[in-house]
């Protein structure tokens, strides 16, 4: 890589880190190019020529928080325990991340300009490849309806602190969990 190659890589993933600590801290409108780009300590100009425009930017920045959290070779049976542990595990670094993620998206998902990204992030990165390792009939449905659970066990879990589902013992809320995802990612 030429050191003009390494400069412009560099840049872009400061640009990429800017963005992202802005929109975890704000909603989608509330952040400006100008900001991200002090932040990164370049010229603004530099986020038209990287990414385009605030929303390739944005876009770009869910690609790049994406998780490889999916183990496609899970047995269907075996999924509804993998989900419940993934959202109540307790390894920080991971955690963080995955929270990171959903604070992300619950930022911008009201946004009338993000939403479609967020929207069209989430089909792609998580019902389309959860959906594909079910079988019988409304695969997407029964995810979608999968994952509602377990944002609202994220959001009042972890955002909210919501007793008595904050302080629960976590052997006992992920056998709960376990069985209620069981029931709806369960095929009709």
């Amino acid at each position: 890589m030429t050191p003009r190659a390494k400069c412009s890589a560099s840049t872009k993933e400061m640009l990429l880190v800017s963005a992202r600590r802005r929109f975890l801290e704000e909603s989608y409108e509330n952040v400006g190019l100008r900001d991200i780009a002090r932040d990164a300590g370049v010229d603004v100009a530099l986020v038209g020529r990287y990414f385009g425009s605030k929303e390739q930017l944005f876009h770009e920045v869910l690609r790049g928080t994406r998780c490889q959290w999916l183990d496609t070779s899970i047995p269907e049976a075996d999924l509804p325990a993998f989900l419940a542990e993934m959202v109540l595990r307790t390894d920080e670094a991971e955690d963080r991340e995955d929270l990171d993620r959903l604070l992300l998206i619950l930022r911008s998902a009201s946004s009338p300009q993000a939403s479609a990204l967020v929207r069209t992030a989430f089909r792609e990165d998580v019902i389309e490849p959860v959906a594909r390792m079910l079988s019988g009939p409304d695969a997407e449905l029964r995810v979608a309806t999968a994952f509602s659970i377990l944002t609202g066990i994220s959001v009042m879990r972890t955002f909210m602190a919501v007793e008595p589902l904050a302080g629960c013992e976590r052997k006992m809320l992920e056998a709960r969990l376990t069985h209620l995802l069981g029931e709806a990612l369960a095929g009709a």
